[in-house]
């Protein structure tokens, strides 16, 4: 992508939040200077002959230009502000005539089985998870990058005349759907048409539709929108009857990990962190709706508040733009491809994602920005799934080294984790920092120790929706003494030490133990609140106010100094670019350094989904280590609670596991194995930065995900144009 360095300096813009408990308080912090990128893509001019086969590579040219403009915080004593504006963040511009004269004659030139005919659609099928970091290459699992990527080459190709996807019940939070929308508009400024159907869906999947200019469903289809809510589980009372007592500090008014343990309703702080997140998302949506759909906001809400399912009152209240099965959606796309009656000219994201950028002259020169993507729970070591601090550390260590790496952006997509490891990785970005610009760009999620990690960077950049913040932490153990009496489970510890006892599971802990394991927690807390403040430019009694182990969306952190910029990975990368003093006319590699990997599961289960048994056993294991307090590192379970040194919890998943699974009751082996891994985890004592466990959906989401929790990870099926 080649990089302009024309800046505007505009005036700051403010941001109008609702709270719905009390005002949101603003602190003076350091003035950054945020830069607005623009990337300015090209249209190049269509092929003279439908018919004539093109391809998909092609040596390097320059056709990408991102210009940036710059905002400035406003530092005063109330308030700290930093808006995006309203520039957009990537922008398609025309190309000129060499421009379209060179693309056509690289794609004239490229490899013949990555050709295919002109005017063509671009096929794409949403549904499930999409992946933060790109996937192997066997993956059916769709990624952001890749999404991405194929959308801004789309919008350059001059074979492609369309778009046209298919929405299923999507498993991804709110800002990753805010980065696709964007290039979905992108798009659009190409002047090429754009459809979505959909067969059911909820609000995260009309959110998606909304972007596209048509949106089509069958007549007996399920478009449900009817809202949002947010539940908090509560295991109180059923520790209380099998004999399990919960010990757990939460350090911070709002670090509410520790309530799905310790109490059997919210909290009035946890009731007020939510309430302001339902309040944001229920905000935007409302507003994005509204516009994309060209409604008023009063129209968007009483379809919120009405209840209306029937499809029919959605076509006529201009929700949806017609009735039509898959085979209709196909009729219609063979009449806006070339192809012939009986033909129908899609081009399977599957294969488009393969095509080359530099066909398009979207990559090149000699200096690099490296993309590093970090996703999942925070762990120490390195070979795991998530985040491990010794991959990421090694990672950032050779980029360092790397004379042609001008700088770096940094995605976090994480709820938090270990604290030492977080920690480690935090020195590590900040030495990387010191040596050359590193950007923080947040995806869904990056609070507790995934605010850790961005905090080293020399900015930040959140969507609006992305959840951040949780300075908080929490420990704990369990003490399940009166549970071992009950199954009839006999312990006997001999130690040598005051406190050699600390982290035993089989009682509870005394006053002196359980002092010495509050200031254990205070003195993490202290650590990462005092680290933050000299990060972000802010006195330490400003940052306490806004910490306490309470979360923001994006848009609130920016007016409280927690964010540098509202925007997704191509604002980041623009920052990364001005910060390393790159000339405007200098061209720069974007470089994924990350790759997501197959868990042994999926490499077991041929890479796609496991049968339904095996899908259930694992959700049921990753649901009692979430519960009980084991550290793991599933995306699915982001946000669950990880209290430190919860020894007894291993042993007790395992034996419930191996019970669980088996007909005749928990085999001696289970049962030795765990009692092994009780030993083992003896020695664990952990401090976790996490934030705690929130799942806001559209209050349809959950259904329809359990609808398709059999398929949900396979191809999706329908016409002959959502066929891969």
């Amino acid at each position: 992508m080649t990089l302009s360095s024309s800046i505007r300096v505009q005036k700051p813009i403010g941001v109008s939040l609702r709270s719905s408990n009390r005002p949101i308080h603003a602190h003076a912090c350091r003035v950054n200077r945020v830069a607005r990128p623009t990337l300015h893509l090209y249209r190049p001019q269509a092929s003279s002959s439908p018919d004539t086969e093109t391809s998909t590579e092609a040596p390097d040219n320059d056709a990408t230009k991102i210009e940036k403009d710059s905002s400035s915080t406003t530092e005063n004593s109330s308030s700290s502000a930093s808006e995006s504006g309203p520039t957009p963040e990537i922008q398609y511009i025309e190309p000129t005539g060499m421009q379209r004269a060179m693309t056509n004659f690289r794609l004239f030139f490229a490899l013949p089985w990555r050709r295919f005919k002109s005017e063509s659609a671009l096929s794409i099928k949403f549904t499930g998870a999409i992946a933060e970091k790109p996937q192997p290459r066997f993956s059916s699992t769709l990624s952001l990058p890749a999404i991405c990527d194929s959308l801004q080459k789309a919008a350059v190709d001059p074979r492609i005349t369309g778009l046209v996807v298919k929405i299923d019940p999507l498993q991804c939070g709110w800002a990753k759907l805010q980065e696709i929308r964007r290039h979905v508009e992108l798009f659009k400024q190409s002047g090429k048409w754009t459809v979505a159907y959909m067969e059911r869906a909820g609000e995260k999947e009309y959110y998606l539709a909304s972007a596209f200019d048509e949106i089509y469903c069958p007549p007996s289809g399920s478009i449900s929108l009817l809202g949002f809510s947010v539940s908090g589980t509560f295991l109180r009372g059923v520790f209380e009857k099998i004999g399990i007592e919960p010990e757990v500090r939460r350090i911070g008014k709002f670090k509410s990990a520790g309530d799905q343990l310790l109490r059997s309703d919210m909290s009035e702080a946890q009731s007020e962190q939510l309430n302001a997140l339902l309040d944001d998302i229920y905000e935007d949506f409302v507003d994005t709706i509204a516009t994309s759909r060209k409604k008023d906001r009063a129209e968007v809400e009483n379809l919120l508040n009405s209840g209306v399912f029937e499809m029919e009152k959605l076509q006529q209240g201009g929700w949806v733009d017609g009735l039509k099965y898959a085979d209709e959606v196909d009729d219609i796309i063979k009449e806006r491809t070339g192809g012939k009656e009986d033909e129908l000219r899609f081009v399977p994201f599957k294969k488009y994602k393969k095509v080359g950028r530099s066909a398009f002259n979207l990559d090149g020169g000699k200096k690099a920005i490296a993309i590093v993507r970090t996703s999942g729970a925070i762990t120490g070591g390195s070979g795991g799934s998530g985040i491990t601090s010794g991959d990421v550390i090694a990672q950032l260590r050779a980029l360092k080294k790397n004379k042609r790496i001008a700088a770096v952006v940094l995605r976090v997509d994480s709820p938090g984790g270990d604290a030492l490891a977080s920690d480690l990785m935090w020195r590590e970005i900040q030495k990387l920092s010191e040596e050359k610009p590193v950007i923080a760009s947040m995806a869904d999620v990056a609070a507790s120790g995934g605010y850790y990690m961005a905090m080293a960077c020399r900015k930040i950049v959140a969507e609006p929706l992305t959840i951040t913040g949780s300075i908080g932490v929490v420990a704990g153990k369990f003490s399940l003494g009166e549970l071992y009496k009950k199954v009839g489970y006999a312990k006997e510890t001999l130690s040598k030490g005051k406190y050699a006892q600390l982290f035993l599971e089989s009682r509870p802990q005394n006053q002196e133990e359980s002092d010495l394991f509050d200031a254990s927690a205070q003195h993490a807390y202290e650590s990462f609140r005092n680290k933050a403040a000299e990060s972000r430019g802010m006195d330490i009694e400003a940052l306490q106010e806004v910490a306490q182990g309470r979360v923001w969306t994006g848009k609130r952190a920016i007016t409280i100094g927690l964010v540098d910029a509202v925007g997704g990975i191509n604002r980041a990368i623009a920052l990364a670019k001005e910060a390393a003093e790159i000339d405007s006319n200098e061209k720069v590699r974007i470089l994924e350094v990350s790759r997501g990997q197959f868990s042994p599961l999926q490499l077991i289960s041929g890479g796609g989904g496991a049968s339904m048994s095996v899908q259930m056993a694992a959700t049921a294991v990753l649901l009692l280590r979430s519960i009980m307090g084991v550290g793991n590192n599933n995306n699915s379970l982001t946000g669950a609670l990880t209290p430190a040194a919860a020894i007894g919890a291993p042993a007790l998943m395992e034996i419930m596991a191996a019970i669980s699974t088996s007909t005749g009751g928990g085999s001696p082996g289970a049962v030795a194995t765990a009692e092994e891994s009780l030993m083992t985890g003896l020695a664990r004592g952990q401090v976790m930065a996490q934030m705690p466990s929130y799942e806001i959906e559209g209050v349809v989401s959950k259904g329809l995900q359990a609808q398709y929790s059999g398929t949900m990870g396979g191809m999706l099926t329908g016409s002959e144009l959502f066929d891969s």
